[in-house]
């Protein structure tokens, strides 16, 4: 399998030091589209520069800046390609208006599971599409982060029927909002620092974000009461380190895999930490008057019908999104039959 290295040639790369043929920065600015320290979705480009300063032994570090401290969130993947900052720290999907088929490989809506999505990007031909389309932009792309299933949002009235989303304003990144705007909301892109703010204005009615503990820590709790699930939008969703290609290329092979070593470790951590600590933040969440809710089924089933019809939309408008549409599709297709059959009855 081509990504999955032996532990001997796993500890070879290890046990190589680049100081002979090192051409590439020894410390690596990353500018981070989460603010500095944010837990879990900021704080993975952090666990991520310890991994692969320990791969090559300190020769390489990752100094990762917050949002805004180099460029403005959202500004990140144009400074990573025109080589403004050699390096950037993302959620996948805040590119869709630039390079369509991140939309799709950030999150897609009633998509796969984390283990699903984990298999079609690196063993599935995930990752070679999805950097067919950076090409053009002069940016490596490491999916380095994977996020597990994320709540519907924030929201400040029930949600008991599709007509309720009608003339709603929220803030939700990605295909999901393309899927809420068919259905009469009105959507909008605003960086995870920014969205307590439009929240508390009333400039939103509601957002989506994280996973619980990472929206509580954003105080959503003390200005919305509906907190409302599943995530159909975001299944499972991908972060990555973006590099400019032309500061890329200066690394030496060695020091390459040494990167997607770390890249891989990163992703265990990713999926290791999330599932004890959300059920103490609900039940928290809970205490705090805040309640937990779950999309009505007629909802639901209005959302996935949308969805397909987004999806099959914009694998027309795209030639490298059809690919992945296809590809994924498929990919899913065959694992739910493995997965069908392994199920346990209750």
């Amino acid at each position: 399998m081509k990504r999955i290295f032996s532990v001997a040639s796993t500890a070879l790369v290890l046990s190589m030091s680049g100081s002979v043929l090192a051409e590439g920065p020894r410390v690596l600015d990353v500018a981070s589209t989460f603010p500095k320290g944010a837990p879990y979705l900021g704080e993975g480009a952090e666990n991520l520069a310890k991994l692969l300063e320990k791969a090559t032994k300190g020769e390489i570090k990752l100094r990762v800046h917050g949002d805004g401290d180099l460029v403005p969130a959202l500004e990140v993947f144009n400074a990573v390609s025109s080589g403004a900052v050699p390096a950037g720290w993302d959620w996948v999907g805040y590119w869709a208006g630039t390079v369509p088929v991140a939309g799709l490989a950030g999150a897609m809506p009633f998509g796969p599971s984390p283990e699903v999505f984990l298999g079609w990007m690196w063993e599935g031909g995930g990752l070679e599409i999805l950097q067919k389309a950076y090409d053009e932009y002069n940016v490596k792309v490491l999916p380095c982060h994977l996020t597990a299933p994320e709540p519907a949002g924030w929201f400040n009235k029930e949600i008991n029927s599709v007509e309720d989303l009608e003339g709603l304003s929220m803030r939700i990144s990605g295909l999901g909002g393309k899927v809420l705007n068919k259905l009469g909301a009105s959507t909008q892109l605003i960086a995870g620092s920014d969205i307590y703010v439009s929240l508390e204005r009333g400039r939103i009615d509601a957002t989506e974000f994280s996973l619980p503990v990472l929206d509580q820590n954003m105080g959503f709790q003390d200005i919305a009461k509906y907190y409302y699930f599943p995530g159909w939008h975001q299944p499972s969703s991908w972060n990555s380190l973006i590099i400019n290609k032309n500061v890329w290329n200066e690394y030496t092979e060695a020091e390459k895999e040494q990167f997607m070593v770390a890249c891989q470790a990163n992703v265990t951590w990713s999926m290791q930490v999330v599932p004890g600590e959300q059920g103490k933040a609900l039940a928290e969440l809970e205490e705090g008057g805040v309640e937990l809710k779950r999309f009505p089924d007629p909802v639901l089933d209005e959302l996935r019908r949308v969805s397909k019809e987004v999806l099959e939309e914009e694998a027309k408008k795209d030639p490298i999104f059809k690919e992945a549409y296809e590809s994924l599709t498929s990919y899913m297709e065959t694992a739910q039959d493995w997965q069908d059959l392994q199920e346990l009855s209750r």
